[in-house]
């Protein structure tokens, strides 16, 4: 029996982050992986892969649709779909052997191998069993199945299939319009793919602020996504041509069909603590499935600990890692603190979707008064010679203070340009704060200046 003051079971970005923060901070820390390489989900079929697809057929979709009007004149590149897939491969290898490398640095020990906890302090790998002071749990999370869809990950597939295809599809049903399914639909989109997508609610993106929510939706048919809204997928069948997607409108209930060479299930994620042993040790679980700790990230078995996906909160990584970070410096005896009102969510289609704070909704369903400003891309010039014109940038602040309660941008870089709004907010700042900060000319940050300036007397290219 080996002894660690910490063992991190999972090696996802909540779990390395952990090992490695814990480890600058003079722990003992060893990191349980099952998979052979080093960065979960995010890193090995997840965040970094899906990336690597969405920037490779973007470029495919700029040659094929905006090099002309700039004067690059050719014929656009054809698709080496082998060729493309190595790509993705390679830099999620990068990646994950940049993982192994801080390790390494960091004196993290990786012991590999799936691991249990048969008893409080003690992990279970293999036939050896690890003591430790602490465990924190970070596996992580997995598709959630849906009723009636078995899934083979060949002609119906999770994110997972989505990513490895063995060519690209004539057609494409996503299940799901959340994230997920309308990123990996729009690799398929410009890849050539005919792609539909299926929601269950009446509108995309769940949670985001409405008018971005609709904004979007438009943009991305006028990119060759078809929407149906409003629909209950009942089951899906297979067969030589593919699958056929049975589903009914809610509205009415009528029964509709609709066949697609390949069906992608996006429906969300749940909690992965499979074999872990959590039931044996009495582990409190919330309703939904998650592990629940309290604001310190414990469990109320005594040196447990658990973040990430397999806690409350939004399936996010940087979520995950602020967490992380946190959970060892409060083991290292320090005062480790996340924000969860600045979390920001992105969304990596083109144009980008990024959000961080409140939504119009929520402040109008909890009665407070506040103020929004909002600017159009197409008044930013730098967005415009990038043929990027789609979209803006909407700030909301209380309506007495000025404070900063929220941002919302669709369109070039949004995913970049909302961390200006998060630092703000960070800091308690208040929409004129924002919008008399300098911004370099020309650039698209500028459209944010612009939203918080007409969060006062008006923007100026507006």
């Amino acid at each position: 029996m080996s002894d660690f003051d910490l063992i991190v079971i999972g090696a996802g970005p909540g779990g390395y982050v952990c090992a490695i923060r814990a480890a600058q901070l003079g722990l003992r820390v060893a990191c349980v992986e099952g998979r052979a390489t080093l960065g979960g989900t995010c890193l090995n079929i997840g965040c970094i892969p899906s990336k690597a697809l969405l920037h490779a057929s973007h470029q495919l979709h700029e040659a094929a649709h905006n090099f002309a009007k700039m004067g690059l004149i050719g014929a656009a590149p054809s698709v080496d779909w082998a060729q493309m897939l190595a790509y993705k491969d390679e830099v999620i290898a990068q990646n994950t052997r940049g993982i192994e490398f801080l390790f390494r640095k960091n004196k993290v020990a990786w012991i590999k191998g799936w691991g249990s906890i048969p008893a409080p302090g003690q992990v279970k790998v293999g036939e050896a069993v690890h003591a430790a002071r602490a465990i924190v749990i970070a596996t992580g999370s997995e598709p959630s199945p849906l009723k009636g869809v078995a899934i083979d990950e060949e002609t119906v597939v999770t994110s997972t299939g989505a990513l490895a295809l063995r060519r690209i599809p004539a057609s494409l049903a996503v299940i799901g319009g959340g994230v997920i399914g309308l990123e990996l639909g729009s690799v398929y989109a410009r890849l050539g793919s005919k792609v539909t997508v299926i929601e269950y609610l009446d509108r995309l993106i769940p949670g985001q602020d409405g008018e971005v929510a609709r904004t979007f939706q438009r943009i991305l048919a006028r990119q060759g996504l078809d929407f149906v809204l409003g629909a209950a997928v009942s089951g899906v069948e297979t067969g030589a041509a593919g699958a056929t997607v049975h589903y009914a409108l809610r509205k009415d209930g009528s029964a509709r069909a609709l066949q697609a060479e390949t069906v992608l299930v996006a429906t969300g994620r749940r909690p992965f603590t499979a074999g872990l042993g959590l039931e044996a040790l009495g582990v409190a679980m919330t309703p939904r499935g998650q592990i629940a700790v309290d604001g310190r990230y414990a469990t109320n078995v005594a040196g447990l600990y658990a973040i990430g996906d397999a806690i409350d909160g939004p399936m996010l990584a940087h979520k995950a890692e602020d967490e992380g970070f946190a959970v060892a410096e409060i083991l290292a005896g320090r005062a480790g603190h996340v924000n969860y009102g600045v979390i920001p969510g992105v969304i990596y289609t083109a144009p980008e979707v990024a959000s961080v704070g409140e939504t119009e909704e929520a402040l109008t369903a909890a009665g407070r008064a506040y103020k929004a400003g909002k600017f159009s891309f197409m008044g930013n010039g730098r967005a415009k010679a990038m043929f990027a014109g789609d979209g803006f940038v909407k700030i909301l602040a209380d309506a007495a203070t000025d404070r900063i309660l929220g941002a919302h941008i669709i369109g070039p870089g949004a995913g970049d340009l909302i961390h200006e709004v998060c630092v703000a907010m960070e800091f308690g700042a208040a929409a004129e704060d924002l919008a008399r900060t300098c911004h370099a000319h020309p650039t698209v940050s500028e459209a944010v200046r612009e939203a918080a300036l007409a969060c006062g007397d008006g923007a100026i290219h507006a």
